[in-house]
């Protein structure tokens, strides 16, 4: 549907258009109805190939219609149209009214440049705002980017688009090209890019991009393709703002990169709980955070109580107190003569004590106080612990990606192999978790030549190459891989090609009706000469000049049909 066209469900007039998105257009438009300014949203038709995208479309339109916040645009209708195209083929478009804004998308203002630290505070807190109303109705956005949220003239904050990502995310299978429905790669979350379930920390971790490259004119990965930057999010830190942008502050440095911790249980977990730290942060405090309870003491260093005196001087002014200070003493002085047998006892003691220390066997002392950490490198996890174990020692996993050690073997250890160390000591064991994730390009279209390149630059191995029949993809062009574009896998994975062979099997079409032949061989994209027959009646097809499997593509053919009254 485009300008001037009839009137969209009846009461919407579509305008001029004022943008374009990967998965819409957005046109400005009247309510003849009530007579208000809307802009409407006009999905792409690929969209609408499942009756299911359509109900879902629907039900997720309708959630995002009952959400009334001054920083979320309104969504007042939704649905879909019939429209004709010029070829006379009718196609379902989905389309959303929303509240029309007047205003500047954010991703327009990012292109100008980084801005003011305390603007790029405010503009963020409006979207953590928008999404902690949205959260508490249980609606995650999945998809909060610059393209997402607008500026109005005022400086209003505005946040668009909420549920449509759910209903396309949900029925991705129907959409031609879901990253361009889904947002960039440079605003996903790390559990998006590893196709995880996603939650309202995913939005919080997509705000922090966001807040990035408002300070720093830029997100905080970058790469030539959609994967490398997915895989970016994974396994890669992100810089601190302020080596990019030196007016960032340290506090806004930890905002940001505790808003981009890989780990969702590591973020901020809500949306007022980023927004608070954010806008102290603004204000150039440091964001409080929980310190661990300090232990409970009983005991008392030389006769002051640790907790009575923590974080003050009274400690050192009772050790330090003049004689006279102190209280005096209940009980007279020993002679000295009792002091200086002391003394000598002492000594002999000690004298003993070195003696005997210095007469043990070398290897006496060492074993006793301490044992050597097993060299348990390359083996099982259970294996390595259980000798770690059986040496006296606390074993203490965690994991990380290897490109030599195979999942599930130990690959480092802290302290190292051989190292003394005494009984009862932790020891950090590294165990591989494989190779590391990436995420399989997209390949369809291409070139098988470009295919293997496109798998060798994202550390993955080509299998095999399966010809088969197309009507449209030229020969030696990639119809699909297993596994498919977008789908994590392991370095070094082999990934298998179904590619045209430029080849079609054309059927018998011979005593059909001359239009059902036609149709049948139109979509095998053959060019087709109709001949008709006045001596004969009905319409059938009475001969056709090729038939039969492995023809060339685009084959010119010939049908004979009665075309007599």
């Amino acid at each position: 549907m485009t300008e001037g066209t009839a009137l969209l469900a009846g009461r919407y007039q579509v305008g001029a258009l004022i943008g374009r998105g990967g998965m819409s257009d957005v046109h400005v438009g009247t309510d003849t109805r009530l007579g208000r300014r809307v802009a409407i949203k006009l999905l792409k038709p690929a969209l609408a190939t499942d009756p299911k995208f359509r109900v879902l479309f629907r039900e997720e339109a309708q959630k995002a219609a009952r959400m009334a916040h001054p920083t979320i645009v309104r969504v007042f209708d939704a649905g879909e149209e019939t429209v004709t195209e010029p070829n006379g083929t009718e196609t379902q478009v989905p389309f959303i009214v929303m509240e029309y804004v007047d205003g500047r998308l954010l991703k327009d203002i990012i292109a100008d440049g980084p801005i003011d630290p305390k603007e790029a505070v405010r503009i963020v807190s409006g979207v953590l705002t928008a999404l902690e109303y949205s959260h508490r109705a249980l609606l995650v956005h999945r998809d909060i980017k610059p393209g997402n949220i607008m500026v109005t003239q005022n400086g209003q904050v505005k946040v668009m688009d909420f549920g449509i990502a759910r209903a396309v995310s949900d029925n991705s299978a129907t959409v031609a090209d879901t990253s361009a429905v889904l947002g960039t790669a440079q605003y996903f979350s790390p559990e998006q890019a590893r196709g995880e379930t996603v939650d309202a920390r995913t939005d919080l971790y997509s705000t922090g991009v966001v807040l990035f490259e408002l300070l720093t004119g830029r997100p905080p990965f970058r790469g030539d393709r959609a994967a490398a930057v997915a895989y970016q999010h994974i396994s890669e830190a992100p810089v601190a703002p302020s080596t990019l942008n030196p007016r960032v502050s340290p506090a806004l440095d930890a905002v940001v990169m505790r808003s981009l911790a890989k780990d969702k249980f590591d973020r901020y977990q809500t949306a007022a709980e980023f927004r608070n730290d954010l806008e102290a942060a603004g204000e150039g405090e440091v964001p409080a955070r929980r310190e661990p309870a300090a232990n409970d003491f009983n005991a008392t260093l030389f006769g002051i109580n640790p907790n009575a005196t923590a974080g003050s001087e009274a400690a050192l002014r009772q050790l330090s107190a003049p004689e006279d200070e102190r209280l005096a003493r209940t009980q007279s002085r020993p002679p000295v003569a009792w002091i200086w047998v002391g003394i000598v006892a002492v000594a002999v003691i000690l004298i003993g004590v070195v003696f005997w220390v210095v007469n043990l066997p070398p290897t006496t002392l060492g074993e006793n106080l301490s044992v050597a950490v097993p060299a348990v490198v390359g083996q099982t996890y259970d294996a390595g612990a259980k000798a770690i174990t059986s040496a006296g020692l606390v074993p203490s996993s965690s994991q990380a990606s290897s490109d030599t050690v195979p999942q599930g073997r130990i690959v480092s250890l802290t302290p190292k192999a051989g190292t003394k160390v005494g009984k009862g000591q932790q020891i950090d064991i590294i165990v591989s978790t494989g190779k590391s994730a990436v995420i399989v390009p997209s390949l369809a279209n291409m070139t098988q030549d470009a295919a293997v390149a496109a798998l060798q630059a994202a550390k993955l191995a080509f299998g095999t190459s399966t010809p088969t029949h197309s009507p449209s993809l030229p020969a030696g062009t990639v119809i699909s891989s297993a596994p498919a574009g977008g789908t994590s896998a392991r370095q070094g994975d082999t990934v298998n090609l179904t590619v045209s062979d430029g080849l079609v099997d054309i059927p018998s079409v011979v005593g059909q009706d001359i239009g059902s032949a036609n149709s049948a061989l139109t979509a095998l994209q053959l060019q087709i000469t109709p001949v008709g027959d006045a001596s004969c009646t009905g319409g059938k097809v009475t001969d056709q000049s090729i038939t039969g499997a492995n023809q060339p593509q685009h084959s010119a053919i010939t049908l004979h049909y009665c075309s007599g009254t």
